[in-house]
């Protein structure tokens, strides 16, 4: 449905516009968020609560949207991405999500050797020296993005995501050196 279809059917019969609007977003709305946000932290339940926020935002601020600034899928898009980094900054970060990237086929049998290997990782991480070991404590352990990262260390962000990938990468070549 195009745009101007959709922003006519939401404002003649908001009921149906709804249910247009969500079969033709819900699902990339969906992937934003999720791209967002931790597996580990967020389930699919909060992910489809923001994704619904989202929707329901639009057609409450129907109004403020300029269809010749941006097209709907783009404005939801956006929509969707701040509400997820805004839930991101409110929340604790609980977990760790760097020991399921390195973690792939690591079999931890109880807490107390996940809880050794999650020390052992701290201690990988700080090994990996300087600015690698910051790099990953504050794009892990802090939730920052790789954009923030590189302004707080004076690095560009493709610096940044490339030193994070090679640190990922080594730290999945000494786990599975010994584990294997």
């Amino acid at each position: 449905m195009q745009d101007s279809e959709l922003l006519q059917l939401l404002r003649c019969d908001a009921s149906q516009g709804m249910r247009a609007l969500s079969a033709q977003y819900a699902g990339l709305l969906y992937s934003v968020v999720r791209s967002r946000l931790s597996a580990s932290v967020f389930g699919s339940g909060e992910v489809e609560d923001i994704v619904a926020d989202t929707l329901s935002a639009f057609y409450l601020t129907l109004d403020r949207y300029d269809p010749d600034r941006c097209s709907i899928r783009s404005y939801l898009c956006v929509m969707a991405r701040n509400r997820a980094v805004d839930i991101l900054r409110r929340s604790p970060v609980t977990t760790l999500p760097l020991d399921e990237e390195i973690g792939d086929g690591l079999d931890v049998a109880d807490d107390a050797e996940e809880a050794d290997l999650r020390a052992r990782l701290i201690r990988e991480v700080q090994a990996l020296g300087e600015p690698d070991s910051a790099i990953l404590i504050r794009k892990y352990y802090l939730g920052q993005g790789s954009k923030q990262i590189a302004a707080d260390l004076g690095m560009t962000v493709s610096n940044v995501d490339t030193r994070t990938h090679r640190a990922i990468q080594k730290l999945k070549m000494i786990f599975r050196g010994e584990n294997e």
